[in-house]
């Protein structure tokens, strides 16, 4: 009976079209695919063994929603909560909304259906509080808590409900930590960045995506706080290498934050703005790890940052600290990063959704001094540079 009750689980999944991964505490996390290429096809596995996979665990799971998988630094955050929820002995499944809030929305209704005991929740639109509102609504209505992480919701929203919480950082303080960085770096290379010496260093920033808390904290004071640097030493701020472009930053039209995107403005901008017309984007500025992976990529394309150092180095910044990101400081072909704990926010996220789960207070063994009010636990940045 079990059995025939989760294949109907699956039939109904699959007339959904949810894009929805199992895993269970006795599960080990799958295998991510490298957020810039292409994800093979995955094998169909046997209707039998899928079905097992979807079912719900006995007496609710915990549900985790991810907006994608692809996001080198949201997988990074779904391996450290799988091996949490792992060792904790709690049943949880994954889900993968494909950057879609059509998807993820589809895919919690099933979850509540299933008998989820605990949502958790990667937002994927983060654009108004609409979204977040209707999820709290699913929420409040079926009884279940939920845990909104990583991408920024409203506090008011959030706080309807006394059973929902927010883990996260302190957003703007990425984009202070980065632009006090970027600063200091110039400053100390300030004649070597200088390719054309005008006096002035032409930057370029790589804006994830619109309407994003992070982004649009990340953007504004990864520039200003530099400048902020740059000036107080008699130095000339920083300049937008294209100055038709009012925004000045380029977004990634996708809302992916993605390396493909970056390679493929960067290498659009140096094609018309270079050494030999003298107007040379001499410095990086992006506001994830992803996007300034794929400026190097643009920028190796055109000869600057090689392994061999042979080549001269237009400094590129990211946030996230992923490990490809850490690897490229290490080779010297990327100058910093600001470190965003995945596994810091995977560990609370897990402390919590045991919490809720056992009738403990929701912060309980949750490290008092990341506690923001009544709803938000913000995880502390960190700055690196490989040293």
């Amino acid at each position: 009976m079990k059995k025939k009750l989760a294949l109907l689980l699956v039939a109904v999944m699959t007339a959904a079209s949810l894009a929805a991964c199992g895993n269970s505490a006795a599960d080990a996390p799958a295998e991510e695919a490298p957020a810039t290429e292409e994800a093979a096809p995955a094998e169909e596995a046997p209707a039998e063994e899928a079905a097992d996979e979807a079912a719900p665990a006995e007496g609710g799971s915990v549900a985790v929603f991810y907006y994608t998988y692809g996001d080198t630094y949201i997988s990074s955050v779904r391996s450290a909560l799988d091996a949490a929820f792992d060792a904790a002995g709690v049943a949880y499944q994954d889900y993968d909304s494909n950057n879609s809030q059509t998807t993820q929305t589809e895919q919690i209704d099933t979850a509540i259906a299933q008998g989820a005991k605990v949502l958790v929740v990667n937002q994927v639109d983060t654009g108004s509080d609409d979204t977040t509102k209707n999820i709290i609504e699913k929420a409040t209505a079926a009884g279940v808590p939920v845990i909104f992480f990583n991408r920024s919701v409203s506090e008011e929203v959030v706080t309807s409900y006394d059973k929902a919480v927010f883990v996260g950082t302190d957003y703007e303080m990425a984009g202070h930590m980065q632009g006090e960085m970027i600063g200091n770096y110039v400053l100390d290379n300030y004649d070597t960045l200088d390719l054309n010496g005008d006096g002035v260093i032409s930057y370029v920033m790589f804006k994830g995506q619109e309407g994003n808390a992070e982004a649009d904290a990340r953007t504004q004071y990864g520039v200003e706080d530099a400048d902020a640097v740059l000036t107080a030493a008699g130095k000339e701020a920083l300049s937008f290498y294209d100055s038709s472009n009012s925004n000045k930053y380029l977004v990634d039209q996708g809302g992916a934050w993605s390396a493909a995107a970056a390679t493929e403005y960067l290498q659009t901008a140096l094609s018309q703005y270079s050494e030999a017309n003298n107007n040379m984007i001499e410095l990086v500025i992006a506001n994830n790890d992803e996007m300034a992976l794929g400026a190097i990529t643009a920028l190796q394309n055109a000869g600057y940052n090689l392994e061999d150092g042979s080549a001269t180095v237009i400094p590129v910044f990211g946030v996230d600290a992923t490990e490809a990101a850490q690897a490229e400081i290490g080779k010297g072909t990327m100058i910093g990063t600001i470190k965003q704990d995945a596994e810091g926010m995977a560990n609370t996220i897990a402390q919590i959704a045991q919490n809720f789960q056992g009738g403990a207070d929701k912060f309980a063994d949750v490290e008092a001094d990341n506690v923001v009010g009544t709803w938000r636990v913000n995880i502390p940045y960190a700055t690196y540079t490989g040293e």
